[in-house]
């Protein structure tokens, strides 16, 4: 199998890349979490190890990003965070598996074989689209008629929630749950206020208007017409 290691202590990283290469896998290693992404997002690999903990972009990060891209290669998140939240976390992040530090390579290679014999899943496109609005889900950009825009990471989960589930309904539960994983009315307008910002950011100085509010439904972002 083709085994991408995304781990920023060099020690850990050489011992996985020499254990996995004894097994007879090919082995590709990054440092950092930018890096990691962009080896996952362009090249091939059968099954991918993250930190979590990672300089530049974060183990859940990079998973949340690959798999918004629609790349499913199976994931199994290294990690020295045991505990049960942790746990959930990364596995709604997107990952497939999850692994304490310190632990027996034995076990690692095992499962990375049980990961690597799971059937592929056709990537999609990681560009969306909705009039002359446009995503990038891998380089993390936005633009509008040409012009790019700047949005916080809040603001960017906000947009490609809205973006992916363009021409529907989504309510504040649903936001809360998917962009800011609130399983709770946390009772304030952290909502509407993000939803303020975005808008001005998206539509000052544009045309048509593309977010919608429907009264008593939620949202909307849909092409005019």
């Amino acid at each position: 199998m083709r085994i991408l290691v995304i781990e920023d202590d060099m020690e850990t990283a050489a011992y996985l890349v020499r254990g996995l290469e004894e097994e007879g896998h090919v082995v590709v290693s990054a440092l950092e979490g930018r890096n990691g992404l962009m080896l996952a997002a362009t090249e091939d690999f059968d099954v991918l190890l993250v930190d979590r903990m990672l300089p530049g972009l974060d183990g859940l990060a990079i998973v949340r990003t690959l798999r918004a891209s629609g790349i499913q290669t199976p994931v199994l998140f290294l990690t020295t965070m045991s505990g049960i939240d942790d746990r959930v976390s990364g596995l709604n992040a997107g990952g497939d598996d999850y692994l304490v530090k310190p632990f027996a390579f034995s076990e690692l290679a095992a499962r990375v074989k049980a990961l690597g014999r799971r059937p592929r899943t056709t990537a999609v496109a990681t560009l969306l689209k909705v009039a002359d609005l446009e995503v990038d889900l891998i380089k993390r950009t936005v633009q509008r008629a040409g012009q790019q825009i700047t949005l916080q990471p809040r603001e960017f989960r906000l947009l490609e929630y809205l973006m992916r589930h363009a021409g529907q309904v989504v309510t504040r539960t649903m936001l809360l749950e998917n962009v800011w994983d609130y399983h709770f009315d946390p009772r304030t307008n952290i909502v509407e206020s993000h939803l303020s910002r975005l808008r001005t950011k998206v539509e000052k100085g544009f045309t048509p208007e593309l977010i919608h509010t429907v009264r008593g439904a939620g949202y909307c972002l849909r092409e005019p017409g």
